[in-house]
Order: C-alpha cells, then sequence, then structure tokens
C-alpha cells in the first residue's frame, strides 16, 4: 500500500493501493484517481475498463469480451489488496448502452455466484477511449474462507 500521506503533507483517511502493471496503466493515461484504495478492511476499487492485466493496454472486442476483461482487472485489483470476489459487497457497472445488460449479466454471472453483492447497472454515454463499459466494486475484508465464490476465492 502507498503511504497515506499526500503530496501536500495531509494524513488521508485512505491508503491507495498499487496494483501491478494496472496502477501504472491508469497514470499514463493522466486519470486523476486512485484505482484502488483501502481503509481498515474496506477496500474500493474504481470504475475500471476492460484492461488488460499484462500489458495495461484497453482490450477491445464486443461488449462479453469487454465485460470478461474488466472482470479480469477488477479480480486484479482485489488481489493486490489482499481481498477476493468473496468480500465483494457492493458492485456497479457503467455500460455505455442499457442494451448491454443480458451480455454484462451472463458474463458477470461466470465470475459471481449466489449470494451475489448488490450490484446497480448505470447506462451511462460514451467514453473517451474505445471501450463500452467500466465496473467498480466495495469489498470488506473479514477473516473467513471463501466458498460463495469457489474454492479459489473468485
Amino acid at each position: 500500500m502507498v503511504d497515506p500521506v499526500d503530496a501536500r503533507g495531509v494524513l488521508r483517511s485512505f491508503s491507495e493501493v498499487e496494483v501491478p502493471v494496472l496502477s501504472g496503466a491508469i497514470r499514463r493515461l493522466n486519470v486523476l484517481l486512485s484505482l484502488v484504495t483501502a481503509v481498515s478492511r474496506t477496500v474500493s476499487v474504481t470504475g475500471i475498463p476492460p484492461m488488460d492485466c499484462a500489458t495495461g493496454a484497453i482490450v477491445e472486442g464486443d461488449i462479453a469480451t469487454q465485460t470478461a476483461a474488466s472482470l479480469r482487472a477488477l479480480t486484479a485489483c482485489l488481489k493486490a489488496a489482499n481481498a477476493s470476489l468473496c468480500d465483494v459487497v457492493s458492485v456497479r457497472i457503467y455500460a455505455a448502452n442499457a442494451g448491454h445488460y443480458e451480455t454484462t449479466n451472463r458474463v458477470y454471472g461466470t465470475i459471481f455466484s449466489a449470494p451475489y453483492p448488490s450490484r446497480t447497472f448505470v447506462p451511462v454515454g460514451s467514453w473517451w477511449r474505445g471501450f463500452d463499459l467500466e465496473i467498480e466494486c466495495v469489498a470488506a475484508v473479514v477473516a473467513s474462507v471463501c466458498i460463495a465464490h469457489g474454492a479459489s476465492g473468485g
């Protein structure tokens, strides 16, 4: 985790979590945000577009491909914060077209299982880059075994 004291010397109530490859890719895009923040046992992952976890590049393709890539990136962000999909309590999906709901829902169902986190699907305008969705989440990390989403923790 990054020191919670910001560049002005102000102590923040949260820490920034550095995610291998992805945090650097976001900084190179000059987007002024922390990809992942943590405070106490709560982890917040910003809306993450479909990014390749190995290169940081935006993944192009149909909405199923983009959804899967965003969920893989979200999983990498959680892992960097010592969290997993089992810890996720809330998900928000922002999509450039309300017609993407069924496809994103189908792909989402391959990653999450009952009991599902709360979730909101928000149709929005387009982004300044060539992708059609972002997915964000909040996780509450507790000391327990992950059984809801499979033995692997996700």
